[in-house]
C-alpha cells in the first residue's frame, strides 16, 4: 500500500474509502463489460454485424485495459478486489450488457452497446469530479478512461445514425491511446 499516497488524498479532502468503492465498482463494470462484449462480438454476424465486429472488439479490448489500469490504483489506495467474482460482478457500477433477445437485431445490439458506454461515461465523470485537484493520479487515470469511453459511445452512436462521430478506428485493436501509459506488462515496461 502506498501510505503517503493515501495520506495525501485524504489530506486533500477525498474520502478514500468512498473513492476505492467507486474504483472497485468501475473495475467490476469494465470486467463484466469485457465479458458481455465478447458475447456481443461473437453474435455480430451477417451484413450489418460484420461491420460492427471490429468496433466491438476495439471497445472490448480497451475495457479490459481499463480494468487492468484500475487495479493497481485500487490497491495503492488500500483497497482490494473482492475474493468472490460473483460479488464483484454484482457490484458493477453499470448494468450488464446482455445480448438482446433477438441477437440478429443489430439496432438493438447497438442500443445495448451505447447504453453501456453512456453508463461508463457517467461513472468516470463522477470519479473525475471527486478527484479533480485533489488526487492527481486517480484523476488522470479516470480522465484517460473517460476519453476512451466517450470515443466508444461516439462510434456506436454513429452506427445508430446519430450523425458522424469524428472518431476513427484504432491502428491496432485494443490500442487504448489514452490509457496505455497506465498499463504495465509483465516485463515491467509500459504497454503503450
Amino acid at each position: 500500500m502506498a501510505k503517503v499516497a493515501q495520506e495525501m488524498v485524504t489530506n486533500a479532502g477525498v474520502d478514500v474509502q468512498e473513492l476505492v468503492r467507486k474504483l472497485v465498482r468501475a473495475a467490476a463494470a469494465e470486467f463484466t463489460t469485457y465479458y458481455y462484449y465478447t458475447i456481443l462480438r461473437v453474435n455480430a454476424i451477417g451484413f450489418d454485424g460484420e461491420g460492427l465486429k471490429e468496433i466491438i472488439e476495439d471497445a472490448r479490448l480497451e475495457d479490459r485495459n481499463h480494468f487492468e489500469a484500475l487495479v493497481p490504483r485500487i490497491y495503492e489506495l488500500g483497497g482490494e478486489l473482492p475474493r468472490d467474482i460473483r460479488a464483484f460482478a454484482d457490484d458493477a457500477a453499470c448494468p450488464d450488457a446482455y445480448l438482446p433477445q433477438n441477437p440478429r437485431d443489430m439496432k438493438e445490439m447497438l442500443r445495448v452497446l451505447v447504453e453501456a458506454e453512456r453508463c461508463a461515461i457517467r461513472v468516470y465523470t463522477d470519479i473525475c469530479h471527486m478527484t479533480f485537484g485533489k488526487d492527481h493520479r486517480t484523476y488522470e487515470l479516470s480522465l484517460a478512461i473517460l476519453n476512451e469511453e466517450i470515443e466508444h459511445e461516439a462510434w456506436f452512436s454513429e452506427y445508430l445514425g446519430d450523425g458522424p462521430s469524428g472518431h476513427f478506428r484504432r491502428s491496432a485493436p485494443g490500442e487504448s491511446p489514452y490509457t496505455s501509459r497506465f498499463l504495465v506488462v509483465p516485463n515491467g515496461h509500459n504497454h503503450g
